[in-house]
């Protein structure tokens, strides 16, 4: 592994994107969004998903010079249209939007449909929460890897939510899953590195455990907690996607396999203004009371530590703002292979 600064990741992107004619401030912007997902060490959401944007961009499957807008708006709600432009810029422009509205009536909830794949859940309910607001984001995945329960038809993604509440000085409290034992992402990045998965994130058509990541398009992913995991993957699916319009279920394009075809993603961004519930200090002071009592806990043997949501993503963020993104050498091919399509300098590591 060689570490890659967080700078020149962000000109990598950013460089790339422009060959490929995104308009220089989308694609410093999502740039920016994509290095925040490697940050936290969602390594499967940040550069490493590059070089499939650029086959999607190519392919024509992505609007490069879009016209993202409301759709719809009553009160605390809205619906934006991304026009399939980059998904980063549709969920910042949604972000944005929360804000403005959580300022206004203390609560808001924005859709957004027509949209693409945006990276890690936890970049946008982060920034909610440096706000001082707290964060929801549900979504509908980019592809169907899960089955119904008891079932073998993919008919559902692996659904993410986020959940992001401020803790003031302290690190975040934040929680960003899959509803599936494990990201589809991170099955890709064991495949590129040649790596095996854990028997307990996949089964084939028969019920035997996949543990050979180039296998994955012969089964499914298995959902968090058995059936509770596959019950809320439907819930959000149908906040996400059918109450947004979007495609959900059978519906649901593959973007990896459909370069040039419409996603229309379906995202959620739900902000809550703690201030409405009573003095804000004090609501930060009894977060920050609940997660030391969590880390003062009594510990079973051989536990060194426990920890809450957003511990690891904080320590990530801390050591690799300092040391950089860790590459692989074969995501470091992949890259370079993209740079010199494009027809801009290699990665130096």
């Amino acid at each position: 592994m060689k570490n890659l600064p967080i700078i020149q990741a962000e000109e990598f992107i950013a460089n790339v994107l422009q060959a490929n004619k995104v308009p220089a401030a989308d694609a410093k912007i999502v740039a920016q969004l994509m290095v925040k997902s490697d940050l936290v060490g969602a390594d499967g959401h940040g550069i490493f998903r590059l070089p499939a944007y650029i086959k999607r961009i190519r392919a024509g499957g992505i609007n490069l010079n879009p016209n993202i807008h409301i759709e719809r708006e009553q009160g605390a709600t809205a619906l934006i249209n991304g026009d399939n432009a980059l998904g980063h810029l549709v969920m910042n422009r949604a972000v944005d939007l929360a804000i403005e509205k959580v300022k206004q009536h203390s609560v808001c909830w924005v859709g957004s449909h027509f949209g693409n794949h945006s990276g890690a859940a936890s970049v946008y309910v982060r920034k909610l929460a440096e706000h001082g607001y707290i964060g929801i984001y549900m979504a509908v995945g980019n592809a169907n890897h899960m089955a119904p329960w008891g079932g073998i038809d993919l008919l559902l993604s692996t659904n993410p939510i986020a959940i992001a509440v401020p803790a003031g000085d302290h690190p975040i409290v934040l929680l960003d899953i899959a509803t599936t034992v494990a990201a589809y992402g991170k099955v890709k990045v064991a495949a590129q590195k040649g790596e095996s998965i854990p028997d307990t994130w996949m089964i084939d058509r028969n019920g035997q455990a996949i543990t050979d990541p180039r296998k994955s398009s012969e089964g499914s992913l298995l959902p968090i907690g058995g059936y509770k995991g596959y019950g809320l993957a439907v819930m959000i699916g149908l906040l996400a996607g059918t109450l947004n319009n979007a495609a959900v279920g059978k519906d649901t394009i593959d973007f990896n396999a459909h370069h040039d075809l419409i996603t229309n993603t379906g995202q959620t961004i739900i902000a809550v203004d703690p201030s409405a519930f009573g003095n804000q200090e004090q609501f930060v002071e009894r977060v920050i009371t609940l997660v030391n009592d969590l880390k003062a806990s009594s510990r079973l043997p051989g536990v060194n530590e426990i920890r809450v949501p957003g511990d690891g993503a904080a320590k990530s963020m801390a050591r690799r703002l300092q040391e950089g993104i860790p590459i692989s050498p074969e995501l470091k091919e992949s890259l370079n292979q993209c740079a010199q399509e494009c027809g801009i300098a290699a990665l130096d590591l």
